[in-house]
């Protein structure tokens, strides 16, 4: 071994939820491992994604409480929105734990590698070539065991792309330089809808448009169309079954928008492009091995083993959905199968999915139409929040719980949930699918008094008729 082959028992390129906490998982089971990462550690969800944008919806909560304090007993008149501090607030909040991922690192003793990773093979040995910044090769790193957790990029539009000036990715939408009067947002996903949510809240005049019949497409129907209807009654304009043609970057921008076949213009001052990702696979060097893609995403098994064995490839780079528990949980599996632990392999179904917009919205297993699909005999039962204490004491009790079993087995087949801190809720119907729990389980569970995890058990009672509270 020379200073420039290093050897280890694995390698990870990437440090986002899946990679360090596959590094961390590897040195735990006494494996040397190293991190290669361009950019700071914990990826596009803790700098870009999920925390920054918790911190952001955070204020835009906040601003909403105070706007409505006279129902809880407050005046507070003239109260000043300090933008700047706000966006300010999300970054630092996202520096804090990049630099907590870093201590973790080093107390894990996980060597990180600044640079860019590149697989490639000397005679049948696998290696990671490290190259700066500036293409300047600076490591070659040597393992039998290679994990690609590169993530992935937000997509353009073929005809439109992010620019960070009028037309924005989600990273541009984090940090404006001031509130925009007006915005157009393509795609209502969960990115969508959270900006959504916020610019909203914030103040701006804000248009949803969506190319299927509903926002929010991956969820249960019923919850897409409350938080529709939500939305609506907010001011946030909808416009399902719409499709962007064409932009015209003028000031303000202007948008033609084919609406059921028609075409309409829209103006804003800022367009935001949600319309998906596409995984960073371009210059890991998979043309030296031979490793399956499908639409950009890399394809493995049920331990995120890729075709070539030895290289396993986890996160965004795979198939949805695209969540970081998901990355941390892939991790975590494909370092116990190298390591011949083989305790479980990746379950789909078992996935909670979470929106933090107002309201939220979490799901985990099938949704109704799936059900259907799948050809189950099933109940449904819902609860809505307006009949829980809990809620009403808070002054939030938009929305509802639904829970879909198996009739002849029990078995909770999927929870959809919208309303307050169901993003919370969540984990207790995955805990339920984990262990695989009964519908008589979980109605002869206790539910402590009062919670708002109430209205959960009330939605699994009245999918058997024995609703108590409404």
């Amino acid at each position: 071994m020379t200073e420039q082959n290093k050897k280890y028992d694995v390698i990870i390129l990437g440090g986002g939820p899946g990679g360090y906490v596959a590094a961390i998982k590897a040195a735990q089971l006494g494996m040397t491992v190293s991190i290669v990462e361009k950019d700071n550690l914990g990826g596009v969800c803790l700098n870009w994604g999920c925390i920054p944008t918790k911190a952001l919806l955070k204020s835009a909560e906040i601003k909403h409480l105070i706007e409505n304090a006279n129902q809880f007993g407050f005046s507070i008149p003239n109260f000043k929105v300090n933008f700047n501090d706000l966006i300010s607030r999300s970054r630092n909040v996202s520096k804090q734990l990049s630099s907590g991922v870093e201590h973790l690192m080093k107390k894990n003793k996980v060597q990180v590698f600044r640079g860019v990773g590149k697989i490639n093979k000397i005679e049948k040995r696998k290696i990671v070539e490290v190259f700066d910044l500036n293409n300047k090769k600076t490591d070659v790193l040597e393992s039998e065991n290679i994990i690609l957790a590169t993530g992935a990029s937000s997509k353009n539009l073929p005809f439109v792309k992010a620019n960070k000036n009028s037309i924005w990715d989600y990273k541009s939408a984090m940090i404006p330089e001031h509130l925009p009067k007006s915005i157009i947002i393509i795609g209502s996903g969960a990115i969508g809808c959270e900006f959504a949510s916020f610019y909203n809240d914030m103040g701006s005049d804000v248009t949803l448009v969506e190319m299927q019949n509903y926002i929010l497409p991956n969820e249960d129907h019923e919850i897409s169309e409350f938080v529709s209807k939500s939305f609506s009654s907010r001011g946030i304009k909808i416009l399902a079954n719409a499709k962007l043609k064409e932009v015209l970057e003028k000031k303000p921008l202007e948008c033609v928008i084919d609406i059921n076949g028609k075409n309409d213009v829209l103006k804003a001052e800022k367009l935001i492009l949600a319309v998906g990702i596409e995984a960073n696979i371009k210059q890991l060097g998979l043309e030296n091995f031979k490793i399956q893609i499908k639409d950009s995403f890399i394809e493995t098994d049920e331990w995120m083993e890729t075709s070539e064995k030895g290289i396993f490839a986890i996160g965004d780079l795979t198939a949805g959905p695209w969540l970081a528990h998901k990355a941390s949980h892939e991790g975590v599996i494909c370092i116990e199968k190298i390591k011949g632990i083989n305790k479980h392999g990746i379950n789909k179904d078992e996935i909670p999915g979470c929106t933090y917009c107002r309201p939220q919205v979490a799901s985990i297993g099938l949704t109704e139409k799936n059900v259907i699909k799948n050809g189950y005999d099933f109940k449904v039962g819902k609860f809505p929040f307006i009949g829980n204490g809990k809620a009403i004491a808070i002054g939030d009790a938009e929305g509802f719980v639904k829970t879909i079993f198996d009739n002849k087995t029990g078995e909770l087949l999927g929870a959809h949930m919208v309303g307050p801190e169901v993003t919370e809720l969540i984990q207790g119907f995955a805990i339920a699918k984990k262990l695989e729990t009964t519908e008589e389980d979980l109605m002869s569970t206790i539910f402590p008094h009062p919670t708002l995890s109430e209205s959960m058990h009330e939605s699994v009672l009245d999918a058997f008729g024995k609703v108590i509270h409404y």
